[in-house]
């Protein structure tokens, strides 16, 4: 399955629902997409990845860039809804740590 990006706006908060496979073919993708939302000034972003079924180290970059962009303006990215093997992923790279990580949407945006 390839990656499909939705994006939507919920209050002061720019979402992501994030699907299929995140690698290296596509994790600039996943990047500019974020990146696009942050040079509109919305540095409130949150990933959810509940329909991720595969992230690699590219993804994980992206993610770690763009968390650390908008934090620069005062804001942050949030992670809500992660599958198992994305949190897997998420804790053997020590990142689960880095990120707030939410069991759900509602609970990640409304932690803005």
């Amino acid at each position: 399955m390839v990656m499909e990006i939705n994006s939507s706006e919920m209050k002061r908060v720019q979402l992501f629902e994030v699907l299929g496979r995140v690698d290296s073919t596509n994790a600039a993708e996943l990047g500019l997409a974020m990146d696009r939302a942050a040079d509109e000034g919305r540095s409130h972003i949150v990933l959810d990845l509940g329909g991720v079924e595969y992230m690699s180290s590219a993804g994980l970059r992206e993610m770690v860039r763009v968390l650390k962009r908008v934090k620069r303006a005062g804001g942050d990215l949030r992670i809500a809804n992660p599958s198992d093997r994305v949190r897997e992923v998420l804790e053997l790279a020590g990142l689960d740590t880095i990120f707030e990580i939410y069991s759900t949407q509602v609970e990640a945006v409304g932690s803005f």
